[in-house]
């Protein structure tokens, strides 16, 4: 079967096809690595590759012509991205997390916002003072969101917004806590934030801050927070009535985006950690240290490293791909997952960043004086995967709430 010429429907089954396609673009994005960082942004080639292989469009639905794949192969595809960059693969998970918005969208709307072939949704943080105010067919839209990952190569943005009334008074629900809506616009319409995105690492994903004031977001375009229907970030013990505005019913709809970035941005470190550690083995071939003259390769404890970073890995990423496995089963089985699952996954994503981290920064370590050169795999890997790890989903937080759930405790479900 030609899969260039298959139906997305037909694709979505053949999910080794898209790991291929994956693998297939990690040797450009290597080589285009150092002019991502220096662009702060994806290349135009590097953009026509992924737009190509149609990455983007894994998470949207097949009535959008999207690939509508599973979770794991979601996970999978993107750790293999982040092997050869990691902005490239973060873009691609933030798109795609994003992309589930559609499933809460008129057909017509979301047609206009997903249907074109390079359609692409960003967004970002909310700052102080993003609000969405009702007005006739829609909402007055003020706001400012950081960290827009992707934003440079977008053709529409989400601005998250608590909601107030005509009358200008924050709309609450049953608990007291303020009402959010995510309004979706066209980016030529937004005002880039210049100069903002100047980090560490992850410099290619260009994650500007943008704004707006007073603009007129029609009623379509705007949907359940983040893409997170109201019976999918409940406590443990409540029950919802399904999302009235959730129009889609494959299975891969009955989970929150939440756990497209959990997944997502948990397979960016484990790949940039993987991409880094080959690097390691690689250069330990041959590199010599002149003190021993002995070549690395031959060094116990860079033996013991290489073989404790193997154990991370593959532990942290058989574990997120079992998770997976087993919620997806649930799921299609009985139409919803557990908040088990959910407190899993929070606390594994988590864990495999942290975990992450190490394996990249003791593979950097072991890389002695070749890492700090910006023309070897090793300086950039190093920065990228600091910027990774304090990224929210990393934050040790989530291990907190994880620990709450297993001592009795409710947590917080802001991120479960």
């Amino acid at each position: 079967m030609n899969a260039r010429s298959t139906p997305a429907a037909a694709l979505a089954e053949q999910p080794g096809e898209w790991v291929a396609r994956a693998r297939a673009l990690v040797p450009l994005l290597d080589a285009a690595g150092p002019r991502i960082d220096s662009a702060r942004a994806l290349p135009a080639d590097v953009q026509d590759a992924l737009f190509d292989s149609r990455l983007f469009r894994l998470l949207l639905p097949a009535s959008l012509d999207g690939i509508e794949t599973d979770f794991v192969t979601f996970f999978r595809v993107i750790s293999t991205l982040a092997e050869g960059d990691a902005s490239a693969a973060w873009c691609v998970a933030q798109s795609c997390g994003g992309s589930m918005s559609a499933a809460y969208m008129a057909p017509q709307a979301a047609h206009e916002v997903f249907a074109a072939p390079r359609a692409n949704l960003a967004w970002g943080f909310a700052q102080a003072g993003c609000t969405a105010r009702e007005v006739p067919g829609g909402w007055q839209v003020s706001g400012t969101w950081g960290f827009g990952s992707g934003s440079r190569h977008a053709t529409w943005l989400g601005g998250h917004c608590q909601v107030q009334d005509a009358a200008g008074r924050p709309r609450k629900d049953a608990q007291g806590r303020a009402l959010e809506r995510t309004m979706l616009m066209r980016r030529e319409t937004v005002n880039i934030v210049d100069g903002e995105w100047n980090v560490i690492g992850l410099r290619g994903t260009g994650s500007d801050t943008y704004a707006v004031k007073d603009m007129f977001v029609p009623a379509e375009y705007a949907i359940p927070p983040r893409a997170i229907g109201r019976d999918l970030q409940l406590p443990a013990d409540a029950v919802a009535e399904p999302e009235p505005e959730r129009r889609e019913t494959g299975t891969l709809y009955r989970f929150a985006s939440t756990v497209a970035f959990q997944s997502g941005f948990s397979a960016v470190a484990l790949g940039v950690a993987r991409g880094t550690l080959d690097a390691l083995i690689n250069l330990a071939q041959s590199k010599a240290p002149s003190p021993t003259g002995m070549r690395l390769a031959e060094n116990v404890l860079v033996q013991v490293r290489v073989a404790q970073a193997e154990a991370r890995l593959r532990s942290a990423h058989a574990w997120i791909i079992g998770i997976l496995e087993a919620m997806w089963e649930e799921c299609a089985r009985t139409g919803r997952h557990s908040f088990e699952h959910r407190v899993q996954i929070r606390l594994a994503s988590t864990w495999a960043m942290q975990e992450a981290r190490r394996v990249v920064e003791d593979a950097y370590a072991e890389a002695g004086a070749t890492a700090i050169f910006a023309a070897n795999p090793f300086e950039r890997r190093m920065r990228d995967m600091q910027a990774v790890a304090q990224q929210v989903q990393a934050q040790t937080v989530h291990l907190q709430s994880a620990g709450q759930h297993y001592l009795g405790i409710a947590p917080s479900t802001r991120f479960l």
